[in-house]
C-alpha cells in the first residue's frame, strides 16, 4: 500500500462570527454611521426601483437591497485614498464609499444628512438616470459610478470584470510607497471566472494590497451556486492561491468590517492580498423590483427568512439593546434618508405636461447630443511643445541599427527619463530581452520595473489597465503574438479601451500595448494574426504601426507620451533589418498623426504600413508604377493622416490598399469603405485592395505563403489597377 500523508496548506481560512461582547465594545460612532449609511443607501434603493417602475431608468436597475450590509460593513473604516471597484450590483459600494468619503463616520442620528450626503445622493441618481450631472456625465448608469476623489474606481459590467483592474491599482498603491489597500468585490457568479483567479494568484504572487471581497447571494441571476461548484463556500479559493481568507455573515456589517480590519492590517502591513466572503441576499430579482420567487426560482419562505435577518433591522437592534438609540430615532433616520430622496428626485424631475399624473426627467438636464464622442480618446494636448522630428523628410546624421534593437534603446531611454514607465508581459525579464530582444538590457538596469508576469493575459493586462487608470505610471504590456489578446480581448476592449469615454470622457489611461506580426514565421492560425482591423473598429485606442527603426523611435516616444492606450505594432520581419537611426538621438517624437511618402508618382495611391510598406516600394521599382506609396505609421480613426491620403487621391484617382493579412480581420477593408465615402467624387476606379488569404496562416510552408501577401501579390495587385485605367 502507498504511504499517504494529508498535506496542508498552511494559510488561514476562518469563519467569523460577532458577540453580543463585540457589539458592546464596537465605538458607539461606529455603530451610529453603520445605522446612517444603511438607511440612505437603503432609501436610494427603493427611489431608484420606484423610478425603474415609472420607466424612467433606462436600461437596468440592479438593485443591492438587502447586501447592504456587506458593503457598509466594509467600507466604513476605509481612507478616502483606499479604493474599491465592482460588479454590476454595484449601488451600495459606491455610496458606502462616497459617503464615508464626504460624511466619514457620523454619531449625530439627528442630523443624517448634511450637503455633502445631499449633494453625493443627487449625483449618483442622476447618474443612473443618466444626466449630464452625473459623476460620468450620464454614461455610465446603473453599472458604470466612478469617482477617482473618493477612491471609487468604477463599478464593472462585465462579470469578473473589475479584478485585474482592482489587483493594478493596488500595484501601484504599493509601489508608491503607501500602505492604502484596493477592495474588488464581486459575486458567487465571477468567482469561477477566469480573470478573478488569475488575478488572485498575480496579486498573491506580488503581494499586492488588494481585497478580493465575495458578496455570496447564493443566485447569479436564477441559478444557484451550488449548480456552479462544488464547494458553495466561496472564500476556499484563496486556499489555492495562498491567500488568507475570512468568511462572515454579511447581513451582520460589525462582523463585516471586524472582519475587513483583520484583512486591511494583513494587506496594510505588506503581506499580500485577502479574500472575504460575505453571505448576503438579494431582496429582488437580478433586476427591477419583484422578488426572485416571482420567477419560480426562490421560495417565499426563503425570502421571508432572509429578510428577518436584514441589517438594517440587526443593527437597529444591537444599538436599541446597548441604550444607543431608540425605535423612534431609527424611524427618524429612515425619514431624514427618504426625505433626501424625495429631494434629490425633485431636483431631477418635473410632472409630465402631456400627463401630469406621470413624472418626468427634467429636459434641461440630459447631456447634449454633441457629447456623443467626446472623450473616446484624449485631444493629444499633452504633446504640445514636443520636439518633433521626421526621418523621412528631415536630414540629420543616422547611423546603422536594426530595428529590434532600436526598440530596446528608446525603452532603456524612456526608462531612464521617466521612472513612472512599467514593462511588463511573459519573458521580457529573461533571454536577453524577451523571445525577440525587443526588452534586451532592460531587466539588468530596471529591476522591479521590468516584470515578468505568469502565463495569465487576462490578468496582467487588466492589472496594466488599473496602473494607467490610477496615473502613477505608465505601463508598458507586451503580448508575445496578437492572437493571445483574445485571452485578454475584455480586458483589452472592454476595460481598457472604453475606460476614459465610458466613466465621462475626463480620466487618462496612458499605456502601451506592444505586440508583433508574426506572418511567414510558420507558427501556425495561433500565433500569425495582424490585429489592426480589430482594433481600429474598437473604441478608445490609438494604433501606430513602425516601419523604419527612425520611425519606431519616434511613434514609441509620441506612444508614450499620450494620455490614452496606444497599441504598438511591431512586424518580425523588420526585427533583423538593416536599418539606421538619428545619431544620438532617441528623444524625438514623430509628428502626431503625419504618414510618410516612400514614393511619389501620379497614376495611383499605393497604402499600407508595417513591413508591407517595403513590399510596395519594391513592387513599385520592380514595375515602373508611377506611383505615391504613402506609409500610415497611425491606423486608428482619430490619428490617420487624412490629409496626406486626400491629397494624393485627388491626384491620383486610384487606390491600392496593401496588408499583407487575413481578409476577415482586415483593417484594409475599413479603411477603403472610409476611402470610397469620403473621395467617391475623385475616384476613377473601385478601391483595390491586396490582403492574404481568407483562411489564417498554416504551419505548412507552402500553405503559409499562400495564405499571405508578399511583394508578388502587390505586384498583381499593381497590374489589377493597371488594367482599370486602361492599361495606361
Amino acid at each position: 500500500m502507498p504511504d499517504l500523508r494529508s498535506l496542508e496548506t498552511g494559510t488561514p481560512w476562518v469563519e467569523l462570527k460577532t458577540t453580543p461582547e463585540d457589539w458592546e465594545n464596537a465605538a458607539p460612532a461606529l455603530l451610529a454611521g453603520m445605522l446612517a449609511q444603511l438607511h440612505l443607501i437603503r432609501a436610494f434603493e427603493e427611489s431608484v426601483l420606484e423610478l425603474a417602475g415609472e420607466g424612467l431608468v433606462h436600461g437596468p436597475a440592479h438593485s443591492s437591497i438587502g447586501q447592504e450590509g456587506g458593503a457598509v460593513g466594509s467600507i466604513i473604516g476605509l481612507r478616502s485614498t483606499d479604493a474599491i471597484n465592482g460588479s454590476h450590483r454595484g449601488h451600495h459600494q459606491f455610496l458606502a464609499k462616497a459617503l464615508t468619503h464626504v460624511g466619514g463616520i457620523r454619531s449625530d442620528l439627528s442630523m443624517v444628512v448634511t450637503p455633502e450626503i445631499q449633494g453625493v445622493l443627487q449625483r449618483t441618481l442622476a447618474e443612473i438616470l443618466g444626466l449630464a450631472q452625473g459623476y460620468c456625465r450620464g454614461r455610465g448608469g446603473s453599472m458604470h459610478l466612478q469617482w477617482f476623489a473618493a477612491g471609487a474606481l468604477g463599478t464593472n459590467a462585465i462579470v469578473g470584470g473589475g479584478a485585474p483592474m482592482a489587483t493594478g491599482n493596488a500595484w501601484a498603491q504599493k509601489h508608491s510607497d503607501t500602505t492604502d489597500l484596493t477592495i474588488n468585490y464581486f459575486g458567487d457568479g465571477a468567482s469561477q471566472i477566469g480573470s478573478v483567479l488569475e488575478s488572485m494568484n498575480l496579486a498573491a504572487t506580488w503581494k499586492l494590497p488588494v481585497a478580493f471581497f465575495i458578496e455570496n447571494n447564493l443566485y447569479g441571476v436564477s441559478t444557484h451556486v451550488s449548480e456552479v461548484t462544488a464547494d458553495t463556500r466561496l472564500s476556499v479559493r484563496g486556499q489555492g492561491f495562498g491567500i488568507p481568507s475570512w468568511r462572515v455573515d454579511g447581513m451582520d456589517p460589525l462582523a463585516v468590517h471586524l472582519a475587513m480590519t483583520q484583512a486591511a492590517e494583513h494587506m496594510r502591513s505588506g503581506e499580500g492580498p485577502a479574500v472575504v466572503e460575505a453571505e448576503v441576499y438579494r431582496f429582488f430579482h437580478q433586476n427591477g423590483p419583484y422578488p426572485g420567487s416571482a420567477f419560480g426560482y426562490r421560495t417565499k419562505e426563503e425570502e421571508t427568512s432572509w429578510r428577518a435577518r436584514d441589517s438594517l433591522l440587526r443593527v437597529a437592534a444591537e444599538m436599541q439593546r446597548l441604550g444607543l438609540v431608540t425605535a423612534d430615532e431609527v424611524a427618524g433616520v429612515r425619514a431624514q434618508a427618504q426625505e433626501a430622496m424625495r429631494a434629490a428626485m425633485g431636483e431631477l424631475l418635473e410632472s409630465d405636461p402631456e400627463n401630469e399624473s406621470k413624472r418626468r426627467i427634467r429636459p434641461a438636464l440630459w447631456p447634449e447630443p454633441e457629447f456623443v464622442d467626446v472623450g473616446l480618446r484624449g485631444d493629444a494636448s499633452e504633446l504640445a511643445g514636443a520636439r518633433t522630428f521626421d526621418p523621412a523628410t528631415d536630414a540629420v546624421p543616422m547611423t546603422p541599427s536594426k530595428f529590434v534593437d532600436a526598440v530596446a534603446a528608446v525603452m532603456g531611454r524612456r526608462m531612464e527619463e521617466d521612472d513612472r514607465i512599467i514593462v511588463l508581459g511573459e519573458d521580457v525579464h529573461r533571454l536577453a530581452g524577451g523571445t525577440n530582444g525587443a526588452t534586451k538590457g532592460l531587466a539588468a538596469r530596471f529591476g522591479d520595473r521590468v516584470l515578468g508576469t505568469p502565463i495569465s493575459e487576462n490578468a496582467f493586462a487588466g492589472l496594466a489597465g488599473g496602473m494607467a487608470l490610477d496615473g502613477r505610471f505608465r505601463p508598458v504590456v507586451e503580448f508575445m503574438y496578437p492572437d493571445f489578446m483574445w485571452v485578454a480581448a475584455d480586458q483589452v476592449f472592454n476595460q481598457i479601451g472604453k475606460a476614459r469615454h465610458m466613466f465621462g470622457g475626463v480620466n487618462p489611461v496612458p499605456l502601451v500595448l506592444r505586440t508583433k506580426v508574426a506572418l511567414g514565421s510558420g507558427y501556425g492560425s495561433q500565433h500569425l494574426m495582424d490585429p489592426a482591423g480589430i482594433f481600429a473598429t474598437s473604441p478608445g485606442w490609438r494604433i501606430v504601426a513602425p516601419s523604419t527603426a527612425a520611425d519606431y523611435i519616434g511613434l514609441m516616444n509620441t506612444a508614450l507620451a499620450l494620455d490614452d492606450p496606444v497599441l504598438v505594432i511591431e512586424h518580425v520581419d523588420l526585427y533583423g533589418r538593416a536599418d539606421e537611426i538619428p545619431e544620438g538621438d532617441l528623444d524625438y517624437q514623430l509628428p502626431f498623426g503625419k504618414a510618410a511618402l516612400r514614393r511619389e508618382g501620379s497614376d495611383a495611391t499605393i497604402i499600407s504600413y508595417l513591413s508591407m510598406v517595403h513590399h510596395c516600394v519594391e513592387a513599385v521599382d520592380q514595375t515602373g508604377f508611377d506611383a505615391d506609396v504613402i506609409d500610415l505609421r497611425w491606423l486608428d480613426r482619430a490619428s490617420l493622416d487624412w490629409q496626406t491620403i486626400e491629397a494624393s487621391i485627388k491626384k491620383t484617382g486610384a487606390v491600392l490598399i496593401v496588408e499583407q493579412g487575413a481578409q476577415g480581420t482586415s483593417y484594409g477593408g475599413w479603411l477603403a469603405d472610409e476611402i470610397q465615402r469620403r473621395y467617391f467624387d475623385w475616384l476613377d476606379q473601385p478601391v483595390q485592395r491586396v490582403t492574404g488569404s481568407e483562411a489564417s496562416p498554416s504551419i505548412s510552408k507552402v500553405l503559409e505563403r499562400a495564405a499571405i501577401a508578399r511583394t508578388e501579390e502587390v505586384v498583381a495587385g499593381i497590374e489589377l489597377l493597371r488594367a482599370g485605367m486602361g492599361g495606361a
